[in-house]
């Protein structure tokens, strides 16, 4: 009697969504193991935004006349420099699994893409907590003091989280789109210079006239505006809606992309 070639074992996210995301959780955890031995995107992405905020309050801010304390004003904006840069970490990460062989491995074993790309996804974010938690102690500790109350920090967190997702499925896509790690972290690199182009760092309006209609509607103007509003205890008018719309149109278009691209890198 001829053996039968043995069937692929199913997909374990159909046994359940608890076991989906049991192995979501566990392909969290072997990413934040990944990003620590890759001590040198880490630091970069948790080190160099600090430095950016100490260097441009310490060495540029006092050539900069914005008619408030620069430091207030620029925090907001470091804090989403740090999740883009976090993200950049993501990408290669991604980009690694898939190149390596690694994934075809996972689903071997049964496990979906729908818990890798989460994993992922879940991973960037916690990294990107820590960051933030990290950039906003220096902050307190060089002078910084929001107008905010305990509770509006809820929503300044619900923003950046929002905005983390947003990049960080965005990070997925690159990974999933780019094949060398090089390429990966040129494509990132160009997307790092978005905060530059808005109301990140410098008020839109001492910018070129021409590029005030790009830089006050670009997907970062809204977020960070909300964010140092909230901070600062100032009025929000539309942009909080103006934000999440970005982010969650982002985040959507994103993984439905990461879907279809995983698809077919792992075919």
């Amino acid at each position: 009697m001829s053996d039968a070639a043995a069937p692929p074992a199913p997909p374990r996210s159909a046994a359940g969504p608890l076991l989906m995301v049991s192995d979501a959780l566990t392909m969290s955890g072997r990413c934040l193991r990944l990003s620590r031995r890759d001590s040198e995107t880490l630091m970069g992405s948790v080190v160099l935004p600090v430095a950016l905020l100490l260097v441009l309050v310490y060495l540029f801010g006092g050539a900069i006349t914005i008619g408030a304390d620069y430091l207030r004003y620029v925090v907001p904006g470091v804090l989403l420099l740090c999740a883009a840069l976090g993200s950049a970490l993501t990408a290669v990460i991604v980009c690694q699994d898939v190149s390596s062989g690694i994934t075809d491995r996972f689903r071997a074993m049964g496990i979906g893409g729908a818990s890798l790309l989460v994993g992922h996804v879940a991973a960037s974010v916690a990294r990107n907590a820590a960051s933030a938690v990290l950039l906003l102690g220096v902050s307190y500790a060089v002078g910084f003091r929001a107008d905010a109350s305990p509770l509006a920090w809820l929503p300044v967190a619900g923003v950046l989280l929002a905005f983390v997702l947003a990049v960080s499925s965005l990070a997925v896509v690159a990974g999933l789109l780019i094949r060398s790690t090089e390429g990966v972290n040129t494509l990132v690199g160009m997307g790092l210079l978005a905060p530059f182009a808005s109301s990140a760092f410098v008020p839109v309006s001492t910018m070129p006239s021409w590029l005030h209609g790009f830089a006050d509607n670009q997907p970062v103007a809204p977020v960070v505006d909300t964010v140092r509003r909230l901070l600062l205890d100032q009025s929000l008018g539309w942009r909080p809606w103006q934000a999440l719309a970005w982010c969650g149109g982002i985040a959507i278009v994103s993984t439905s992309s990461a879907v279809l691209l995983f698809r077919r890198r792992t075919a």
